[in-house]
């Protein structure tokens, strides 16, 4: 865990900050979770500022919400799902799909998850 905080703090203090608004708007979410299971559902980012932005889940029937900050083309997010606090990083991909990697805090393992824009 320490290392996957590590590595977020290091792509988020590199480079300058892209802005927020680039990747605003609603997502189709499709992800696998620690044991490989898959979801669905839809996920909505909201800039607050030129770098940082609000994002929430509906996913397999439950939300959760977060605050989140871009820079270069990682999106990295913290939220809160029930009593427990997770991390996901996101790569912006080219065609505007967010591909990247969840955890859970105190928890063994990660999930995947995919945003793709909602046209």
């Amino acid at each position: 865990m320490r290392h996957v905080i590590a590595v977020a703090a290091a792509m988020l203090l590199s480079g300058t900050a892209a802005f927020a608004a680039d990747v605003g708007g609603n997502y189709k979410v499709a992800g696998t979770n620690f044991d490989g299971s898959a979801y669905s559902g839809t996920a909505t980012i909201s800039p607050s500022s030129n770098s940082t932005c609000r994002i929430q889940w509906q996913t397999a029937g439950t939300s959760s919400s977060g605050f989140c900050m871009l820079a270069n083309n990682s999106l990295a997010a913290a939220y809160k799902l029930n009593d427990s606090v997770g991390l996901v990083l996101y790569e912006l991909q080219s065609d505007g799909t967010l591909k990247g990697f969840w955890t859970i805090a105190d928890k063994e393992g990660a999930g995947t998850e995919t945003l793709t824009p909602d046209k």
